[in-house]
C-alpha cells in the first residue's frame, strides 16, 4: 500500500499515557481477538465474542447494548490531558487510511444527497475509556457509536502480524476501514435499530444479528478498499492481505486456534468464509448497495 506523502487526517485523538478508574459501560463494535495470552477473559468453552466491558465485569452485554446505565460503585474517571500526536510511522499510517476512509465516505455521501460526519480515531496504549465503556487492549480496536469515535491501541498491528499471522499494511488498514464501517452504520441508522431490537431478542437471535451487522462492516471496508485501488494507492498483495486478515479473525478460526473447536451460536462476527465473502463483494462492487447482509442468507 503506497500510504507515504498522502493526506493524513487531523481527527486523530491521542490518549497514550492517559490515568482512569472505573467508568459506566454502554455497548461497542469490535475486531474479535478472543482473550490474550495472560490476559484471561470470559467465554463459552474458552471463547466468546463479548463486548468491551462484558470482558471486564461479566455484566451481560444486551444490558450494556440496549443502553443501560451500569453503577461501578462510584469510581470515578479521571484523564490526563491528551498530549500532542506522536508522529512516527504507524500514528502516520493510521492518520494517512482514516484521511482515506474520510475522501472517500464523503464521496459517497455526497453522492447521495448526504452529509459524512468524520468520526475521530483514538490512539490509546493499555486501557482507554469511552462513551462504551471501559477497554483493555485486550479489547481489539472497538467504534463506539455513543461518542462515534474509533478506539485502537496501535500494538495490535504487531499482534496482528505476530498471532494472527495476517502481516501487512493493507491488513492493518483493514482493521479500521472495518471499524470506520460501523460508523457509516451509525450515520445511516443501522446501529440504532439495532440496539434497540436487540432487547427483544433471545442471546442466540442477537448473536445472529450481530454477524449480519459486523459482516456489512466488512463490505464497506471492501467498498472503501476499491476507492482506494483506484487511486493507485494498493499494490500487489494488498487484496490477499485484507482477505487474510479477515480470515484470520473469524469467528470459527479464533475458537479453533484458542479451544481447538467451534460453538456456533456464540458467533456474533462471522466466519472466515464469510468475512472474506462480504469484504470482497464490496471491494468488487465498490457499492455500499452490494452490502445488504439483512437480506436473505449470509
Amino acid at each position: 500500500m503506497e500510504w507515504r506523502g498522502r493526506r493524513q487526517s487531523n481527527n486523530v485523538e491521542d490518549r497514550r499515557g492517559a490515568s482512569m478508574g472505573s467508568p459506566l459501560g454502554r455497548g461497542g463494535f469490535r475486531i474479535p481477538v478472543g482473550g490474550r495470552r495472560g490476559g484471561g477473559g470470559l467465554s463459552i468453552g474458552g471463547i466468546v465474542m463479548i463486548l468491551i466491558i462484558c470482558w471486564i465485569t461479566g455484566i451481560n452485554p444486551l444490558t450494556l447494548l440496549s443502553g443501560g446505565d451500569i453503577d461501578m460503585g462510584g469510581s470515578s474517571y479521571q484523564q490526563s490531558a491528551p498530549g500532542k500526536t506522536a508522529n512516527d510511522e504507524t500514528t502516520q499510517f493510521v492518520r494517512t487510511v482514516l484521511a482515506e476512509t474520510e475522501d472517500t465516505w464523503k464521496g459517497i455521501f455526497e453522492a447521495g444527497g448526504a452529509r459524512y460526519e468524520e468520526p475521530t480515531l483514538v490512539l490509546f496504549s493499555g486501557q482507554v475509556n469511552s462513551a462504551c465503556g471501559f477497554a483493555s487492549s485486550a479489547t481489539g480496536p472497538f467504534y463506539c457509536p455513543v461518542d462515534k469515535k474509533l478506539y485502537l491501541d496501535t500494538d495490535f498491528f504487531r499482534e496482528l502480524e505476530q498471532r494472527f499471522e495476517a502481516a501487512g499494511d493493507f491488513a492493518q488498514a483493514y482493521v479500521i476501514a472495518h471499524e470506520v464501517g460501523h460508523h457509516v452504520q451509525n450515520l445511516t441508522g443501522v446501529l440504532p435499530k439495532f440496539n434497540q431490537a436487540r432487547q427483544r431478542m433471545s442471546e442466540v437471535e442477537a448473536n445472529q444479528m450481530s454477524i449480519r451487522v459486523e459482516l456489512q462492516a466488512d463490505c464497506y471496508a471492501g467498498v472503501w478498499g476499491k476507492f482506494t485501488d483506484q487511486k493507485g494507492v494498493l499494490s500487489e498483495g494488498d487484496l490477499e492481505e485484507a482477505l487474510n486478515a479477515a480470515q484470520q479473525i473469524g469467528d470459527d478460526t479464533l475458537q479453533k486456534r484458542s479451544q481447538g473447536y467451534v460453538v456456533p451460536e456464540s458467533f456474533n462476527h462471522g466466519t472466515s468464509a464469510q468475512r472474506m465473502t462480504w469484504f470482497k463483494r464490496g471491494f468488487d462492487s465498490g457499492d455500499m448497495r452490494a452490502c445488504d447482509t439483512f437480506s436473505g442468507a449470509v
